[in-house]
């Protein structure tokens, strides 16, 4: 959903301030409906509201491997164990800018130990699998809702093109099986952890 940022622009971009006129904290004009809530403010508390992204976290590992049914689907050695989640709002814009920051993430040490190499340039491989719990919000309670993610068919759908893009740019790209229930197994190394959300919320 890379468009959404494009109305939080506008809203922000459009924004003037003149004399004697209440200014919000981005500077803006505000002008008051009867209940005393600024229009302009609440624009923009709803935008945030419904701004989602495609996430991943994305973990450096020695190994990993996803099971389901008791038969291994997708192993990799060294490289990077990528959950992924699909927001009902997502496009294949957002599953290419994934892609391409997957595939040139550096986080692998090179011979002085700083973080400076992708995983291609230490033969590491891409272990995708799709979690919609990324889309998990307890923020109202202790119970997750998930109405942020995706249906069922539309996730899958832009899940095999993010697998695809990675492909494309050389990664040998391992999967686990969509909708089905899985066992992951992984050995994290450092531990190193990586957030991504295509709208850069994080």
């Amino acid at each position: 959903m890379l468009t959404a940022g494009l109305a939080l622009g506008q809203c922000q971009g459009g924004a003037s301030r003149r004399a004697g006129e209440d200014t919000g904290p981005y500077g803006w004009e505000q002008p008051r409906s009867d209940s005393g809530a600024s229009p302009r403010h609440l624009q923009l508390s709803l935008t945030l509201l419904t701004l989602h992204g495609m996430r991943a976290v994305v973990q450096r590992v020695s190994r990993a491997q996803v099971t389901v049914k008791g038969e291994i689907a997708g192993k990799i050695g060294r490289g990077l164990l990528v959950l992924v989640g699909v927001s009902s709002s997502d496009t294949e814009a957002d599953a290419e800018y994934l892609a391409e920051k997957i595939s040139g993430l550096r986080i692998f040490e090179d011979d002085a130990g700083k973080m400076n190499l992708a995983a291609s340039e230490v033969g590491g491989a891409v272990l995708a699998i799709s979690q919609f719990t990324l889309y998990g919000d307890v923020r109202r309670g202790k119970r997750p809702s998930f109405d942020a993610a995706a249906a069922p068919e539309r996730a899958h759908e832009l899940y095999e093109f993010l697998v695809e893009r990675i492909r494309r740019k050389g990664l040998k790209c391992e999967t686990g099986r969509f909708q089905q229930m899985m066992q992951v197994e992984l050995i994290n190394e450092g531990p190193v952890t990586i957030l991504l959300d295509s709208t850069k919320q994080f």
